[in-house]
């Protein structure tokens, strides 16, 4: 076995129904999740990797198509957090959402740079999967109809929105602080 494959091998993984398996059961654990839909570049989603396993998050959940597979970039990017949190690819992202809001009680959460309200009116305890969308193009419309609230960073300068690995630090860790501290 090579250093390549070693590397992959170390990579968290856990099957859908096992994801399912923990949410029927989270014992102590409100149920907190990432989702991203379709993110391409293997440098975000190993900074969302580490970032989401720095914060807490019990999953990070991808799309089985048109994302970004978990490579070696993407394991030496996220400095360790591939090796701990678990990578959940799901066939079908709309009707994935759709079941946690209705069978396990998740709220899912959203980002849009159109949305209505901001980060930080937006409760962030109890069960929750915060939805980041693909670089460019966001959310698809599918994933954007099974999300129970849109929310946006206020963003004060003259830029439009964040790198995704940065939206996903700054959503993550508001949330951290609203489950800590709130």
């Amino acid at each position: 076995m090579n250093a390549h494959s070693a590397k992959i091998q170390k990579v968290a993984r856990l099957s859908e129904e096992s994801l399912y398996d923990f949410l029927s059961d989270p014992g102590e654990a409100e149920p907190f999740l990432l989702v991203l839909d379709g993110v391409q570049d293997p440098h975000n989603l190993g900074a969302c990797l580490r970032t989401a396993e720095g914060a807490g998050v019990h999953a990070v959940v991808v799309p089985r198509h048109k994302s970004a597979p978990v490579t070696e970039t993407v394991v030496r990017i996220s400095c360790g957090g591939a090796e701990h949190i678990p990578v959940v690819s799901v066939a079908n992202m709309a009707r994935f959402l759709q079941k946690i809001r209705e069978e396990y009680a998740i709220r899912v959460v959203g980002t849009a740079d159109q949305a209505h309200s901001d980060l930080y009116n937006c409760n962030m305890t109890g069960p929750m999967a915060m939805v980041l969308g693909a670089e460019g193009e966001g959310m698809r419309r599918l994933t954007k109809e099974n999300c129970d609230s849109l929310i946006s960073i206020p963003m004060q300068g003259h830029v439009d929105c964040l790198n995704v690995s940065n939206a996903a630090a700054v959503c993550l860790y508001e949330a951290v602080r609203q489950r800590k501290f709130a």
